[in-house]
């Protein structure tokens, strides 16, 4: 049996407000670099995340992100975006789902 990184998250609620979706959304249109996945997520989240405030829903949406990209080089970089959405969405910790070394 394989170890589900989510059975570690420690959901809470997020405070979906107009300012939070702006950021998303300008996020999307700023300098986000080209990395797999990153449109598709930023697009689910701005999508779902208002109807699913949670940080369990943010963080499993990370995990099918990361789950689709094999080159640990891009996962490392993608990390790093993932952290910079985290910010956004007010989420202080990704209790293991970026990585034992990422918060």
């Amino acid at each position: 049996m394989t170890d589900d990184p989510m059975a570690r998250v420690v959901d809470a609620p997020l405070f979906i407000v107009p300012r939070v979706l702006d950021a998303l959304r300008a996020y999307r249109e700023g300098a986000a670099p080209p990395l797999p996945g990153l449109d598709a997520l930023t697009e689910r989240l701005l999508a779902g995340v208002a109807a699913h405030p949670t940080k369990w829903w943010v963080l499993r949406q990370f995990q099918k992100t990361l789950d689709a990209v094999a080159d640990d080089s891009l996962r490392v970089l993608l990390a790093v975006e993932l952290e910079r959405l985290m910010d956004i969405l007010g989420i202080a910790s990704s209790d293991g789902i970026l990585g034992i070394d990422r918060r």
